[in-house]
């Protein structure tokens, strides 16, 4: 299907040739028209045809949450949670496309590094992170915002919730954008064997510190929780599969919803001028900014019996897109999805972290991390300008930004 961007013309694509898995879509930000006639018209949507195979998705924000919520009918182990079906041997393996038991097994090792208890305790060098980040910034000139504050600061904290190496943070970036880069985007990666290869890397290095960390006490960061627990036993593609999946969520959600809020405020700056009169609308403000950039498009499960949705009868081990983005566009559900509003009177009535047992286990470590810059550029009273086209992802799954200049007026 070709790539069309006006609402008249797209309303007179047969539903049948409707396929909204092209990357190409949310690269140009046009998704979204596509996304609203099948909401209206097709709620739960059969593609035939795709450079992914058929598929069928579930656009509006009820329906996706009934699914989320439900891994005895659709599931995540079967297939995964990616669109694309990974040949055999090189799936990724991992709590996330696991169903229970072993799902909640692999998680309740993970939760303890997110606790309330232990984000406290983060949130004084979360912010004195921020501080120098801020306070480092070029005034009057214009700079990429996503190289220099949002992957700087996703980063910092990965590489504090590794305990990683700090002076070799940058790799945990290169290892994320490896694992999410899109076969076709014309990037270095263009093959799993590709992909691999680069991941080995990946492997070599944190082997080396979970082994390390197996001979010492347990200590507060996630390679030694892993290496005092039963996953201490896991096979290489298991391991290679956690780590992706903690650095890819470690990083693309906050990441993309720090570059994407500043844009959001620039697009509104009525909304802007209203956060300025009264910066404790940062609360509702970082909610409102996760569900407008939907940092993570949608997730993918498998059926495990025929079942009924939205009117459509979908066969036994069917390919069901669940699409975040398309949900937290829903009007039915969300009043004025379309606008960015900060003062929302539910604001965490979205659907960007999922539901049910798969709901984002680093949810709240995001949200504090964009309220404290928030908090701090406010405090600042920073004047921050969008001065040119952001340059978005080449992704169906990752609704983020690769470029975004911007300046700082003094």
């Amino acid at each position: 299907m070709s790539i069309i961007d006006d609402q008249d013309r797209i309303a007179d694509i047969p539903l049948e040739q409707i396929d909204v898995s092209q990357p190409e879509l949310f690269q140009n930000d046009t998704v979204g028209i596509y996304f609203k006639r099948l909401r209206q018209e097709a709620p739960v949507h059969y593609c035939p045809s795709s450079r992914y195979g058929p598929f069928w998705s579930v656009t509006r924000f009820d329906d996706i949450m009934s699914v989320d919520k439900n891994h005895q009918d659709f599931s995540s182990q079967k297939r995964g949670i990616q669109i694309i079906d990974f040949e055999a041997g090189i799936e990724r393996v991992n709590f996330i496309n696991m169903d229970p038991p072993l799902h909640d097994e692999r998680r309740k090792i993970i939760t303890p590094m997110v606790a309330p208890a232990n984000l406290a305790n983060l949130q004084d060098t979360i912010r004195q992170r921020v501080i120098n980040i801020l306070d480092s910034l070029p005034r009057n000139e214009t700079f990429d915002w996503v190289d220099s504050v949002s992957i700087e600061l996703t980063t910092q904290m990965l590489a504090t919730l590794f305990d990683f190496p700090f002076e070799q943070r940058r790799k945990l970036t290169w290892w994320s954008e490896v694992g999410t880069m899109d076969l076709s985007s014309g990037g270095p990666i263009d093959t799993e064997t590709k992909r691999l290869a680069e991941l080995k890397d990946c492997l070599d290095t944190f082997t080396g510190l979970l082994q390390e960390r197996a001979k010492k006490p347990v200590k507060n960061d996630l390679i030694s929780m892993m290496a005092h627990s039963e996953m201490i036993n896991m096979d290489a593609q298991e391991f290679m599969g956690t780590l992706i999946l903690l650095i890819i969520g470690g990083n693309d959600t906050t990441r993309n919803s720090i570059s994407g809020g500043l844009l959001a405020l620039n697009q509104h700056p009525d909304e802007m001028r209203k956060l300025r009169a009264n910066p404790a609308l940062v609360a509702q403000l970082v909610p409102e900014i996760i569900r407008w950039q939907t940092p993570l498009t949608g997730m993918r499960r498998t059926t495990t019996r025929p079942v009924k949705l939205g009117g459509q009868e979908i066969p036994e081990g069917e390919k069901v897109m669940m699409w975040y983005f398309s949900g937290n566009r829903d009007e039915s559900v969300i009043p004025e999805a379309d606008r960015f509003i900060i003062d929302r009177a539910r604001p965490r009535h979205h659907l960007s972290f999922g539901f049910g047992i798969h709901r984002c286990v680093g949810n709240r470590l995001a949200e504090l991390q964009l309220r404290i810059l928030w908090e701090e550029i406010l405090s600042r009273d920073l004047q921050i300008e969008v001065v040119g086209t952001p340059e978005r992802t080449y992704s169906n799954a990752v609704r983020g930004f690769t470029k975004m200049p911007v300046r700082i007026n003094a």
